[in-house]
């Protein structure tokens, strides 16, 4: 899909990835953009979620003002960005499009794990718990159920995955591969992470169920926050007030998505179908509203009615 930001930006060498293009500019900084694309089982889906790129930079941006950790962002100003790039400049329609969802940020070495953190047994961590008791490794309480709040949240670290899907591993796969020191340090730095944007969101009547965190090394071998963080692809985010264990939650996420899918038909093997517009609108709303719930803020680029998830 053809996006007005695309021309300016041309002539610098281009990674694509399921959401986001990185470019690299001149002075060896990247450019991140994250588009509406969504993806789902490992698909990118052939229809976009309107605003869901500004959603998930605009997540970023929030919780970087607020994690109070050294993370990759430079600026995502427009007027910073575009005066790094002349086109831009020269383009009106251009920066418009880009407004939003750019963000400069520093180039890291990235650690080649998903830290991924658990405070309630969803997804593939309750997977794995009812067929053997335990999340990569983490042994855990017997008879707990879906959606159970764990008795503290644990790390569970995934490998990356350059195609398909990313792994979950014991943390002692990681400590073999990246050594004792930087895994600890890694797996203390999310679980801190975790806990102080959990306290946060809950605040904010959400309960972080679970996230993952990318990070980095800088020149000095210091971890650094990398990627997006805490947005709605990236987590699980539930209402509070609706929470009830022993099952699927309602929840601002691309779960709602998945779920679609599932009832569709669809055989996870072939191409997946498009996204009918009700579904388009209704999963826009939860990216909007899970941006007004966790900023305490109005979405800049347009309102989306504020009820709660089916």
């Amino acid at each position: 899909m053809y996006e007005p930001w695309s021309e300016p930006l041309s002539n610098y060498p281009r990674t694509s990835g399921k959401v986001r293009e990185i470019f690299v500019l001149p002075d060896d900084t990247l450019l991140f953009v994250a588009t509406d694309r969504i993806s789902a089982y490992d698909w990118i889906l052939p229809t976009p979620i309107p605003d869901k790129g500004r959603v998930l930079s605009g997540l970023s941006d929030h919780w970087f003002d607020h994690l109070g950790i050294a993370h990759h962002r430079i600026t995502s100003r427009i007027d910073d960005i575009a005066d790094r790039i002349p086109a831009l400049q020269r383009d009106a329609d251009a920066r418009a499009s880009l407004e939003g969802r750019a963000m400069l940020v520093r180039k890291l070495h990235i650690v080649p794990f998903e830290c991924v953190v658990r405070g309630y047994l969803s997804g593939s961590g309750w997977r794995e718990y009812k067929a053997g008791g335990n999340v990569c490794g983490v042994d855990l309480p017997q008879r707990l159920v879906e959606s159970d709040r764990l008795p503290e949240p644990i790390f569970t670290p995934a490998t990356k995955a350059a195609s398909g899907h990313d792994e979950n591993v014991p943390f002692e796969r990681m400590a073999a591969d990246l050594g004792q020191d930087l895994a600890g340090r890694l797996r203390k730095a999310s679980l801190a992470i975790y806990e102080k944007a959990a306290a946060m969101a809950l605040k904010q009547g959400l309960i972080l169920a679970d996230t993952k965190f990318e990070w980095g090394l800088d020149v000095s071998g210091d971890i650094v926050l990398a990627d997006e963080v805490l947005t709605p692809d990236s987590s699980r985010y539930w209402d509070a007030a609706a929470y009830r264990p022993g099952g699927p939650q309602p929840s601002y996420d691309k779960q709602f998505v998945r779920d679609w899918l599932d009832a569709s038909g669809w055989d996870h093997a072939s191409h997946p179908p498009s996204l009918p517009a009700e579904i388009v609108q209704r999963t826009r709303q939860k990216y909007v509203d899970a941006y007004r719930l966790i900023t305490g803020r109005e979405f800049p680029w347009g309102d989306a009615k504020h009820t709660h998830p089916a």
